[in-house]
């Protein structure tokens, strides 16, 4: 019989400490309510601004001061109705790449790079990925964390610095945008003998 006691205290006292877990858990959820949210998806936002995201996955557009991205257009990544050209060959010498009118396209010895879309369009951007493939892409340079090698110009280096916390403000504020249905062509191979 007291063997039973035992046991009976003992799941009593399991189940107190699951309920202190659980409502730990459940204050904790409630921490990251709207205005927690909200605070993330801010700094996520002054974190493209201050790192420059809309200099390549915007297209830009001629202004009154000259190119610059147009807005009208954010994290859209390279315009699909852009169809580039083969692009120039480089001459002998110290130039390493070329970009388009845009600043969406590149070319280099890598082949050409198409800025991606960053909006959470579910088809042609980022509306199927989660948090975690995210901070993986940055951390690791390669798509979803496990594919391809991410291509020049994108600085993964300098976002794989940040700290985890910055790393989801930026997902978070990415994926609070506008969808865009815009279509990124697939990154192209040097010709053969040329990287």
């Amino acid at each position: 019989m007291r063997g039973n006691r035992t046991t009976i205290v003992a799941y009593v006292l399991f189940m107190a400490a699951l309920a202190t877990v659980i409502e730990k858990t459940v204050t904790a959820s409630s921490a990251e309510g709207p205005a927690a949210r909200q605070a993330r998806i801010e700094r996520g936002a002054h974190l493209v601004r201050t790192m420059g995201c809309n200099d390549c996955h915007t297209p830009w557009q001629m202004g009154p001061r000259g190119p610059e991205p147009d807005m009208t257009r954010a994290l859209i990544g390279h315009p699909s109705d852009l169809v580039m050209p083969p692009p120039p060959r480089l001459p002998e010498g110290p130039w390493i790449g070329v970009t388009s009118a845009t600043n969406t396209a590149w070319a280099g010895p890598w082949g050409v790079s198409f800025t991606a879309n960053l909006t959470p369009d579910p088809d042609n951007g980022l509306g199927k990925w989660t948090e975690e493939m995210f901070i993986a892409t940055m951390r690791t340079g390669r798509h979803e964390g496990k594919g391809r090698p991410l291509l020049p110009p994108m600085p993964y280096p300098m976002i794989a610095a940040l700290g985890d916390d910055d790393v989801k403000a930026l997902f978070a504020y990415l994926q609070s945008l506008p969808p865009s249905t815009n279509k990124v062509p697939q990154p192209i191979d040097p010709p053969d003998g040329q990287r």
